[in-house]
């Protein structure tokens, strides 16, 4: 997303993402990519962002959908940041719901619950009314999003964490969609278990106050961005709980109240042939 100009030159910003798809294909995590960019160059790290998905998109790939992330306040301000970030959701980051991830394809996981949003309509202009967002809804699904960092024990600031595809990973979608009709985002409770045990637990009010906040924010980012929404996006509005750290062997639930429920297993290392 451009946000300004970058202040790291051309140079530095090729390196960055060159650094970002290394340790992504060698599968060992790099030193923060702030080293490179700056830790206040945001406009660079978007840079950063959108280099790779010009690579991923010519190697054949399809972006699906975006996601939000930093929704919550105390982690823009641990960030010192005063808005989210986004990422892109190509095709291939999809895990079918109550399936397994394989081994050896995520370098540190976390999973956090989430709402995502189908659109049946494009969004194109730069300030969206919240009646225009609900009115471009097709329907609501639960979400486990399985965020990840290319950067090493998760050593992250915002412009490591923009850079990175905003620390996408894999996503679940819940496969039974909900109008958005009746239903209360703002007040709904998210239960996140891992192997039978509720781990983790929030509400819409930690998604910038409400899901379809995130998604006007999202869509008026995407305008600026040269990137829209469009009809058939997939919208992950960010998490509602705290992330949880997950490994091989372990099974992950997430229930939202009105909106239904998701799971996926993480395969064990050593069930790789």
């Amino acid at each position: 997303m451009t946000v300004a100009m970058p202040e790291s030159s051309a140079g530095a910003i090729a390196e960055a993402a060159r650094l970002l798809r290394q340790a992504a294909a060698d599968r060992r995590p790099c030193s923060p990519v702030r080293d490179v960019l700056g830790a206040g160059d945001i406009a660079a790290a978007y840079a950063v962002q959108e280099a790779n998905t010009k690579i991923r998109l010519a190697e054949g790939n399809r972006i699906v959908g975006r996601k939000v992330g930093l929704t919550a306040k105390a982690v823009q301000q641990a960030f010192n940041i005063d808005q989210p970030d986004s990422g892109m959701l190509f095709a291939d980051m999809e895990i079918p719901d109550r399936d397994e991830v394989p081994a050896g394809l995520l370098l540190q996981p976390r999973v956090e619950g989430e709402i995502a949003f189908v659109l049946h309509r494009d969004l194109t202009h730069e300030r969206p009314s919240v009646a225009g967002i609900i009115q471009a809804i097709d329907f609501v699904l639960p979400a486990i999003e399985v965020v990840d960092s290319r950067i090493q024990n998760w050593d992250i600031q915002a412009v490591d964490t923009v850079a990175d595809n905003a620390s996408s990973g894999l996503y679940v979608l819940g496969a039974t969609p909900r109008s958005l009709r009746g239903l209360d985002l703002q007040l709904c409770g998210m239960t996140l278990e891992k192997n039978g045990e509720a781990v983790a637990f929030g509400t819409g009010l930690a998604c910038l106050g409400h899901p379809l906040q995130a998604v006007r924010w999202l869509a008026a980012a995407m305008v600026r961005a040269g990137r829209p929404l469009a009809a058939g996006d997939v919208v992950l509005s960010g998490a509602l709980g705290p992330s949880v750290p997950v490994s091989g062997g372990n099974n992950v639930e997430v229930r939202i109240s009105g909106v239904g429920g998701a799971a996926v297993s993480f395969a064990r290392e050593e069930s790789r042939q």
